[in-house]
């Protein structure tokens, strides 16, 4: 990918754009397409103001075949210019998100997850003829069935939820306050600009720092905000050149994060294997050292060949830890101890020093 493209906004028709960007260069793509909300009308409050809705001309479509149609034109384009281990976010309400499923899955994407960002602070129905409005829904998916790699940050989606594994309906505020962007009147710059909550879950659900995230329906910049503050490359497509100078300016103002403050936390299968042999073998048990069970009152010795002797008992440091426990398993890691001068330690304190030696 070259430099020309990262980290700008490109103004123009977003089908094209994303045509003349490298095939599978992009690694993770957010799109917020037009909803073709089909309003019928002025919406007013109950004191008659009006509600500032979305009336722009790029929401306003003919009718379905022509809506269809745009949406084939621009998943194409965003398949085309997607890597074989990239994954694609959509957002849309009940006016649109069902016609664009469709089409991904007809275009040959794999559809992974259906998401529901459930708005804290939704829009009352002033009418009151229907449930209040407070959902939109969000579509995860592969290029394709046949995908096997794609960027999922399990361990990290974990940590945010508070240990617990993240759900699949996300409770998040709109965008409102200084958040916002307004211009000199006070006028809403975007009327559809979404919170930085909402990408910053989703860049840290499937990205990694490094990684190049394409927004083709760019608006009021809130991807490449939180792109930048993360540490991710960013492409901008926007063919309203006013949202575009706002976006621009607003990402401006973002202080990119350091690595050491933006990286997730890791999942175990991406750590480097360290057997329990190299950790004899570089010295830092020997044979004849004893390691212990958790309370001490269980001892082992340390083999030349990494097994582990405890009594009659000569195996893994895992099928040793379950015998002596009686257990059909047994993580020896955790299980098995070392002596120092401030107690008890896991063996694992030795592993994760030996996979800061490899990394060094």
């Amino acid at each position: 990918m070259s430099a020309d493209y990262e980290n700008r906004i490109l103004i123009g028709d977003s089908i094209e754009l994303m045509n003349s960007l490298p095939e599978g260069s992009v690694d993770m793509i957010f799109a917020d397409p037009p909803y073709n909300l089909q309003l019928g009308g002025d919406l007013t409050r109950p004191d008659n103001s009006k509600v500032a809705g979305v009336d722009d001309d790029w929401d306003k479509f003919a009718d379905f075949a022509s809506y269809d149609a745009f949406t084939k034109a621009w998943l194409a384009a965003a398949r085309r210019c997607l890597s074989d281990t990239g994954t694609i976010w959509v957002i849309g309400s009940y006016h649109n998100i069902f016609r664009v499923g469709a089409t991904l899955q007809d275009l040959g994407f794999w559809i992974l997850n259906d998401v529901i960002w459930r708005k804290t602070n939704p829009m009352p129905n002033f009418k009151g003829t229907r449930f209040q409005n407070a959902h939109e829904t969000m579509i995860w998916a592969t290029k394709s069935a046949n995908q096997k790699r794609y960027t999922f940050n399990y361990d990290a989606l974990k940590v945010l939820n508070d240990d617990l594994q993240m759900r699949s309906d996300w409770s998040i505020p709109i965008c409102s306050g200084q958040e916002r962007l307004k211009d000199a009147t006070g006028k809403k710059v975007h009327p559809t600009q979404k919170p930085e909550a909402l990408l910053h879950r989703i860049l840290m659900a499937a990205s990694k720092p490094g990684d190049l995230i394409l927004d083709p329906f760019f608006g009021s910049g809130t991807t490449g905000a939180v792109a930048k503050a993360l540490g991710r490359r960013w492409i901008g497509l926007e063919r309203d050149a006013g949202y575009a100078l706002a976006a621009e300016q607003r990402i401006s103002r973002v202080e990119p994060g350091h690595l050491d403050h933006i990286e997730g936390m890791k999942s175990k299968k991406e750590e480097v294997r360290v057997p329990f042999g190299a950790i004899v073998e570089q010295g830092l048990l020997r044979a004849g050292d004893a390691i212990y069970s958790p309370r001490g009152d269980v001892a082992a010795r340390v083999r030349a060949d990494g097994s582990i002797m405890a009594g009659e008992m000569v195996g893994s440091i895992h099928r040793v830890g379950a015998q002596v426990q009686h257990a059909p398993a047994c993580n020896g890691w955790t299980y098995w101890h070392l002596r120092t001068d401030k107690g008890l330690v896991p063996i694992d304190t030795l592993r994760r020093e030996m996979r800061a030696r490899m990394a060094a």
